[in-house]
């Protein structure tokens, strides 16, 4: 009875964080949404993962948000970033930069005050059937998002999706860096 009290209190001193995760394609079949989801099942802490195709917005124009203001969707996810305590975040590449999907959403969280990701640990990811497994938009991405106010944790690349994740299951190379990274995510959780 003792240890199963001590491990209640041990939940109950140290809370599940909560990490928000989400993939940059607005594609419903997307493979870096399955990454999103494959990764969050080797996370320790609670993760809820989320489509960025749930929350659109016409494009970002000052003129636009002056005269509608933001819109609804987006002040819906601005109150689950403020929510997280860290993030996931897999993204494509699309012509070696940005999906512009990803970065109006970014615009617009940009515009509701403070920064996107308010100085908390965040993990960018990519993958492609390609060769490089989208390493392009990981050093873009590296580069740009800590002027949103991410602190960057680190990059995963999965090369060839289709050669290195079979049947939901990632190979073991890659599996062995990605839990890496994560395990360096938590550890800037606790």
């Amino acid at each position: 009875m003792n240890g199963i009290m001590s491990r209640i209190i041990t939940v109950q001193n140290y809370p599940m964080k909560k990490i928000l995760a989400f993939s940059g394609s607005f594609s419903s079949d997307s493979i870096n949404h399955q990454l999103v989801v494959y990764t969050s099942s080797l996370v320790k802490n609670d993760v809820s993962i989320v489509r960025l195709a749930d929350f659109e917005a016409p494009i970002y124009r000052n003129e636009l948000e002056t005269e509608s203001g933001i819109p609804d969707e987006i002040q819906k996810l601005r109150l689950l970033f403020d929510d997280a305590d860290a993030f996931i975040i897999s993204t494509p590449e699309y012509n070696g930069s940005i999906p512009a999907g990803l970065k109006n959403t970014m615009d617009w969280l940009s515009r509701t005050g403070g920064k996107i990701f308010q100085d908390k640990p965040v993990v960018i990811m990519s993958t492609s059937h390609g060769g490089r497994g989208g390493q392009s938009i990981l050093g873009h991405l590296s580069a740009v998002i800590p002027f949103w106010g991410a602190q960057l944790v680190g990059a995963f690349s999965l090369p060839k999706f289709s050669e290195n994740f079979v049947d939901g299951k990632m190979d073991d190379e890659h599996k062995i860096e990605l839990l890496d990274l994560i395990q360096n995510l938590e550890k800037e959780l606790t």
